[in-house]
């Protein structure tokens, strides 16, 4: 693949990077990935990906900016307020970088448009809200055979997880939460969540991502990193595929 004098002057901390080099920076610019939610977690993975050169980012929200988004929501400013937030990160994304496509979809994402919504993406990334969200998002990834990326955060701790349930020894996403229902009095409106904690968070979805795409290190599905900002510690456990995943048991 052929870069722009611009693009390997852009690039060139990832070209020189051993281990990544131009080979790394064509696969990022050849992947197409779908990010599902530009709040306090897509908006740093966003930049990110954005930054590294993904060639095209899907982005699906169906919310609007509100003042009280800008305590953690990097990806915005205090004049986006009202703004659908698919449609101002992808102008802020292309101002960042240009030889990003970014394609905003603002809607809601439900189990009777996942599969439009998602398909022919080479990765997808999701920092939703809810469990209904998460679940179709996981079960239609598992489907298309596309590695997830998946974060979430409370108050004060935040994971973060890469998730390959087509592959015979690495779980999917019901393997690790089951089919769980949303709790309405668990939000951040209610809660609070510590605001550099989503961009811990995102930063870290992002990482996934490029080494996902850029074959950069060793598979890191099956493990998940467990940040807890109270006691400033970071653990990784190991997540095995459930023999008994009404999921992915059969793969």
């Amino acid at each position: 693949m052929n870069f722009t004098d611009d693009e390997l002057e852009r690039y060139a901390r990832h070209i020189v990077l051993p281990g990544f080099g131009g080979a790394g920076q064509a696969a990022l610019k050849r992947a197409r990935v779908a990010v599902i939610g530009a709040g306090g977690l897509g908006s740093p993975c966003l930049l990110y990906l954005a930054a590294a050169g993904v060639g095209r980012l899907t982005i699906i929200d169906d919310d609007v900016v509100a003042l009280s988004n800008l305590q953690r929501q990097i990806l915005f400013a205090t004049a986006d307020t009202g703004a659908m937030k698919a449609e101002a990160a992808a102008m802020h994304l292309h101002a960042l970088n240009s030889h990003v496509e970014t394609v905003a979809v603002p809607l809601r994402l439900d189990a009777d448009n996942v599969d439009a919504l998602l398909a022919g993406h080479d990765l997808i990334i999701d920092g939703s809200d809810s469990f209904a969200t998460r679940l179709a998002v996981a079960d239609a990834a598992l489907a298309m055979a596309v590695p997830l990326v998946s974060g979430a955060v409370g108050p004060l701790d935040g994971q973060v997880a890469l998730f390959k349930g087509h592959a015979p020894d690495k779980p999917c996403y019901r393997c690790f939460v089951g089919s769980p229902a949303d709790d309405p009095a668990r939000n951040c409106a209610a809660t609070g969540v510590l605001g550099a904690l989503t961009g811990v968070v995102g930063s870290l979805m992002a990482l996934l991502a490029v080494r996902e795409l850029a074959g950069l290190g060793s598979d890191a599905a099956g493990h998940m990193l467990l940040i807890d900002a109270g006691s400033f510690m970071v653990r990784r456990i190991a997540l095995p595929k459930d023999p008994a995943c009404p999921a992915c048991a059969a793969t």
